[in-house]
């Protein structure tokens, strides 16, 4: 196989400065990522070098009428909505372009403006006034007012709808939204959240305490049609005839399992219009992905699709290679995770020998491979706020099975005699993914001696045990990418309100108190890296592994928010940014 220089050797090494979000706190009036015309959508989509919005396109562009992006589906994987406010895990293959969200991150994580124009923090700092852009709507010409958001909250809120991301509210501790926790425990009703509308364009979110990511966190602020909701429920996108968009694309037909289709949305007055006329998604088989590829059926493949094998074809070739953009994708770790209340896990000895027994490095070397992860002793992937750049921590979970087995015979099972069987639960994950957790099983059961079946389940299951208080998730694996780029978010996921079995009362009060802690920023990140040393020595998890994420493109899948690198020298999809589907066209090299 070609060698090819991992372009994350100089990011690991050199030390990476703290990637930190642009507005935490107080007024912030910020410019537009780019604007749709005022007026309403042009005729010269007629003209085959004009979009429906009056953008030219690019002199390699192909005509508007061929600007077709076609996207794998999978024709196994449970799909409910396409709206994330309705199921976070269970979504339809291209979900959220349907509405914008009040926020979005460009290529070099700041906050920037998309739904709306504006925030600012009332005195107290506990309630956010956000400006809504006036002019946007919904394709059947209804204005998207700030109702629209509070409809899509108070739906999520709400336990009879049982969202299956409501966690992510909860693990802000109290910084989190005023009342969230009582309203999805059925204590209050969905109309005592802390999001009110003041007016039909300025949405107020009151917080709990002093929050100051927020604005990052309403990255997954995006609305629902009130109108449409009340009129057909929450489930009106999935059909044409009743889905209505104000997000760049609208619905023209879906079969699910055999067709799906969206095109431009030519109601849009958002900061996103696409260059693309339509998005086609091909249903796939699992594993099939890469060949669809080979063959031009596709356009774009993520990292997790990919095998080991496809990786040495992709960069043993000039131009799969030269089309294969990394990027840093959502700071991802994958992680055993386990109930820590009940045997054999609540044992901390169990729980070190199982992270003692993992070979990291043969797995993120040959499982993974090189250009897919590195190894991880914690879950903060090096350059994310407050994460270990200095591998102090690395100590508590490295390798070593004669350790390891020291501590399975100090829990009471000496060379794992009498040690319970263990069934491994994955998340409905690819085939690429499923074989890294099979080699992690594999490490542990043959250093420690232990059965350990793996079983990969439906992610509707999975998410269903994980999140039942108490849990029915006795040992599994999983891996986490942040939701908003600030420590309390991944570190969060393990306070005890989280979602995850384990309880260390001095770290939960470390991340409550650095989460809303204002004006000491070095004193901030100390409580995270204590906190985060509590986690990896207590062994809430076991971590395995920091992915190192991409896609491969086709070389005719051109725009420069993929194709140029940014302030760190990364090109590629960059998470949290949901402009860029505004910026990509499909090239004349289709036809080379």
């Amino acid at each position: 196989m070609k060698s090819v220089a991992n372009p994350w050797q100089a990011w690991f090494t050199e030390g990476p400065a703290l990637l930190m979000l642009c507005a935490l706190t107080g007024a912030v009036m910020v410019g537009c990522a780019g604007t749709a015309p005022e007026e309403g959508p042009s005729e010269d989509g007629a003209f085959d070098n004009v979009t429906i919005f009056g953008e030219t396109l690019p002199d390699d562009a192909l005509p508007y009428s061929q600007q077709i992006y076609r996207l794998p589906c999978s024709n196994t994987s449970t799909q409910a909505t396409f709206d994330f406010v309705v199921s976070a895990y269970q979504p339809i293959c291209s979900s959220d372009l349907f509405s914008d969200a009040l926020i979005t991150l460009d290529k070099n994580f700041h906050v920037r403006p998309l739904a709306a124009d504006s925030w600012e923090t009332t005195a107290d700092g506990l309630t956010w006034h956000i400006k809504i852009g006036k002019g946007q709507q919904w394709s059947d010409g209804v204005p998207l007012t700030a109702h629209d958001y509070v409809a899509a909250y108070q739906l999520s809120a709400n336990p009879e709808t049982g969202w299956d991301f409501a966690w992510l509210y909860s693990f802000l501790g109290p910084g989190g939204i005023k009342n969230w926790n009582r309203v999805i425990a059925g204590e209050l009703p969905p109309e005592e959240l802390g999001v009110v509308a003041v007016d039909d364009y300025t949405l107020a979110i009151t917080t709990e305490d002093l929050f100051p990511p927020l604005p990052g966190v309403l990255k997954y602020s995006w609305p629902l049609a009130a109108h449409a909701l009340v009129e057909h429920g929450p489930y009106y996108n999935n059909k044409p005839e009743t889905s209505v968009s104000s997000g760049p694309f609208m619905l023209e037909s879906y079969d699910p399992g055999n067709e799906l289709v969206l095109v431009a949305n030519p109601m849009y007055r958002g900061r996103r219009p696409p260059r693309l006329a339509r998005i086609e998604h091909v249903y796939l088989a699992p594993g099939t992905e890469f060949l669809a590829y080979q063959a031009g059926a596709i356009d774009n493949i993520r990292y997790d699709f990919l095998s080991s094998a496809d990786f040495e074809l992709i960069f043993a070739d000039l131009v799969m290679s030269a089309n294969y953009l990394l990027s840093f994708g959502d700071f991802r770790t994958d992680y055993l995770l386990w109930d820590t209340f009940n045997p054999p896990f609540d044992s901390l000895d169990v729980r070190k020998a199982f992270a003692k027994a993992i070979n990291r490095a043969s797995i993120a070397g040959n499982v993974f491979g090189v250009n897919r992860a590195i190894p991880a002793h914690s879950m903060l992937m090096p350059g994310f706020p407050s994460s270990d750049t200095e591998r102090l921590l690395d100590h508590y979970q490295a390798y070593d099975c004669p350790a390891a087995r020291e501590h399975l015979a100090q829990a009471g099972y000496p060379d794992g005699t009498g040690f319970p069987k263990q069934e491994m639960w994955l998340r409905n994950e690819p085939p690429s993914i499923a074989a890294v957790y099979q080699a992690v099983a594999t490490s542990i059961s043959e250093c420690l001696n232990v059965a350990i079946e793996v079983s990969n389940k439906d992610g509707k299951v999975y998410m269903d045990a994980l999140n039942a208080k108490p849990t029915e998730l006795a040992f599994g694996a999983v891996s986490y990418g942040m939701d908003f780029l600030d420590a309390s978010n991944l570190l969060g996921i393990w306070v005890s309100t989280g979602r995850h079995s384990w309880l260390n009362p001095e770290f939960d009060r470390l991340v409550g108190e650095a989460s809303s802690l204002v004006g000491d920023p070095k004193r901030r990140d100390q409580m995270f890296r204590d906190a985060q040393e509590i986690l990896v020595d207590d062994v809430g998890g076991a971590f395995i592994a920091h992915r190192l994420q991409g896609n491969l493109v086709q070389p005719w899948i051109q725009g420069d928010a993929i194709r140029e690198p940014g302030a760190h020298g990364i090109a590629g999809f960059h998470f949290g940014d949901d402009t860029v589907i505004s910026n990509i066209y499909v090239s004349i090299a289709k036809q080379q």
